[in-house]
């Protein structure tokens, strides 16, 4: 049943003065939570806040991190020399209607990078977002966030696996995702990023990440 069938079926109860009730409730003490969540969360900790729960994050793995420095050097060196927006990493809290989110890295083309400042706390829908997987993580990265990401518009969606070493691509079609592609060899594109494409190999090897790099910056 979609959300519009239920929608209606909600209004049409003879319950529906209480259930608006009951769900008021619950979003106005979520939003108190949320306002606490602004208030407490530090430099020092990756923190989110879904559906009205603020969840900490663990010390990430070196694998993990390694894989998020290729990627950004990658993606940041490519857009700062074409000038086609901003790339970030981590410690970026992206601010949707519900939810925050400390994604991974994240693109802002040329018009949404116009809106940040160097003052910006609260960042808005980036363009395109990669999500890292791990233990803790990925059932929201493929939940709530694959359904909030693109119900609020962000282009293109990279899930990366880095125990089985693949990257799927989720490209925005209306208002859902679709799979473009999941691969582990050959070339990476972007639809987003234009003309972004490396080999895959650049985003889990050390030496394959700095032979991409140099020939992005030719």
């Amino acid at each position: 049943m979609n959300s519009a069938a239920t929608l209606e079926q909600v209004l049409d109860s003879p319950e529906f003065p209480m259930v608006l009730s009951e769900l008021t409730s619950v979003l106005d003490e979520e939003r108190k939570t949320r306002e606490r969540f602004y208030e407490e969360i530090t430099d020092s900790e990756k923190a989110e806040f879904i559906n009205g729960k603020v969840f900490v994050h663990s010390p990430a793995r070196l694998k993990h991190t390694r894989i998020v420095q290729y990627v950004v050097h990658l993606l940041d060196h490519y857009c700062h020399k074409h000038g086609l927006g901003v790339v970030l990493s981590e410690k970026s809290l992206v601010c949707l209607t519900r939810n925050d989110y400390e994604p991974d890295v994240i693109f802002y083309g040329k018009e949404k990078a116009r809106e940040l400042t160097r003052e910006t706390l609260k960042f808005p829908a980036p363009d395109l977002v990669v999500e890292i997987l791990s233990e803790s993580t990925q059932r929201h990265d493929r939940g709530v966030k694959y359904k909030d990401y693109a119900l609020h518009g962000v282009r293109e969606y990279w899930i990366i696996d880095p125990d089985a070493e693949t990257v799927e691509v989720h490209e925005l079609t209306g208002s859902e995702y679709r799979l473009r592609v999941k691969i582990a060899e050959g070339q990476l594109r972007s639809q987003v990023i234009e003309g972004f494409e490396i080999p895959m190999r650049a985003m889990f090897d050390a030496e394959e990440n700095r032979k991409a790099m140099r020939k992005l910056l030719v």
